[in-house]
């Protein structure tokens, strides 16, 4: 297979060299194949030596001392928000840092039972959603809709692995209370067109949650030009640390939620009878909040912005292609979900006829590959599907055509190993 694709990133190999685990050996003396990115990216040089400055010259708690190591650790928090949504396209103000993707979805869920006026879901109102999701962005709608006698629908699937909006005119209608969708699928790799649900939902009154996790890492985001009302991602798949989340909003849905959990620094006052409440966005972030994480994420979306995510999107589509390619020369591989690499991310699940997929994992990372295989937080796409669970293969910025080589040779060792034909 040619090795020569248009759109790779100019200077692969020195965008590898930022990323110091790409170099490790793994057992038997394999070097590491990573293509689990859409599970976590891996991080860059830069990215651990800002986490590590911090810990080491900056250390303090935020929003509170006076002392000028407090003074620094503010700073730096706050540059990391102001960073972040720069990098969105949103306003400063408008960014809520949580622990991940599932808080920021869950604050929302939750929020939206205990809300005022127009926002608050209740009995006889509908929250759609498909049936594509993220077990992050069903199961908070379920304990929505159980918990205030809301109903919950949602978009079925097309056989090839895309939304069928076949019935949008009577799913979308006049009780529907709010739409929450993934942008981009972590199973199928589906790109879903958000800002034309959008429209729909908002000519019918409904508020629009999209879950940008996957759509963030890899391609340019405009918040606003999307259509959504709420949007939320992880740290972690933006080649930033685990244990940061973030929940963008349009500042007028966000001053109308009330706050999802109390503490310090999410008050404006506290008597012994009531409190008042922060602006937003401190009025959501109550506690001790993810500082050095914060630091590090606006590290992350730095070094992100300086590669270009149009360089990074059109990347992971030849890299994607060239995926798909390979796969589809092993003999006895089914893929999920789209073939067509200009519209989907660069999440790749397949089966593997006659071995499990956990056999297939096991047997591709004795050769240093990292794929992940399971139901990757997707059940009910897997049961629309038939299946119980896939291999996924996963790209990034840094993947290159060796390493999807790397895989399809693992995969045809695996087919000789279990005698599959």
């Amino acid at each position: 297979m040619p090795r020569n694709l248009p759109g790779l990133l100019d200077g692969l190999e020195l965008i590898r060299q930022d990323f110091p685990i790409l170099g490790r050996t793994m057992a038997d003396g394999h070097p590491l194949v990573y293509l689990d990115s859409a599970n976590t990216s891996q991080k860059p040089q830069v990215v651990i030596d800002t986490m590590v400055d911090h810990l080491e010259r900056h250390n303090a708690n935020v929003a509170r001392a006076v002392h000028q190591l407090g003074g620094e650790a503010t700073e730096a928090y706050e540059a990391g928000r102001e960073k972040v949504a720069a990098f969105i396209g949103a306003q400063r103000d408008e960014v809520v840092f949580t622990k991940n993707a599932s808080e920021a979805l869950n604050l929302v869920a939750n929020t939206l039972a205990w809300a005022e006026g127009d926002l608050r879901v209740g009995p006889g109102d509908e929250v759609l959603i498909t049936e594509m999701e993220h077990h992050s962005n069903i199961v908070p709608w379920q304990l929505l809709t159980e918990r205030t006698g809301a109903t919950l629908r949602w978009f079925g699937l097309t056989d090839d692995g895309r939304l069928d909006l076949s019935n949008i005119d009577e799913l979308v209608n006049e009780r529907t209370k709010v739409v929450s969708l993934t942008w981009v699928s972590n199973m199928l790799g589906t790109i879903n067109p958000v800002r034309e649900i959008a429209d729909r939902a908002h000519a019918a009154g409904a508020l629009v949650v999209v879950d940008a996790s996957q759509a963030v890492p890899q391609m340019p985001v405009d918040v606003v030009a999307s259509g959504a009302d709420l949007l939320a991602f992880t740290g972690h798949k933006v080649v930033g640390p685990t244990g940061i989340g973030v929940l963008w909003g349009c500042r007028d849905v966000l001053e109308k939620l009330p706050p999802f959990l109390g503490g310090g620094e999410m008050i404006r006052t506290v008597t012994m009878e009531r409190s008042t409440y922060a602006d937003v966005p401190s009025k959501f972030e109550a506690g001790t909040p993810p500082i050095v994480e914060a630091v590090g994420l606006g590290a992350a979306v730095d070094y992100l912005g300086h590669v270009g995510m149009e360089n990074v999107r059109r990347h992971e589509e030849a890299i994607t292609g060239y995926l798909l390619d390979g796969l589809s020369s092993v003999k006895g591989l089914s893929i999920l979900g789209p073939k067509d690499p200009h519209d989907r991310g660069g999440a790749v699940s397949f089966e593997l006829d006659q071995v499990h997929p956990h056999d297939v994992a096991q047997l591709l990372d004795s050769r240093g590959v990292a794929v992940r295989a399971g139901h990757h937080c997707t059940k009910p796409a897997h049961q629309r599907y038939g299946v119980q669970a896939s291999v996924r293969a996963s790209s990034y910025l840094y993947t290159t055509p060796e390493e999807i080589d790397a895989l399809v040779e693992g995969l045809e060792y695996t087919k000789k190993y279990f005698r599959v034909d």
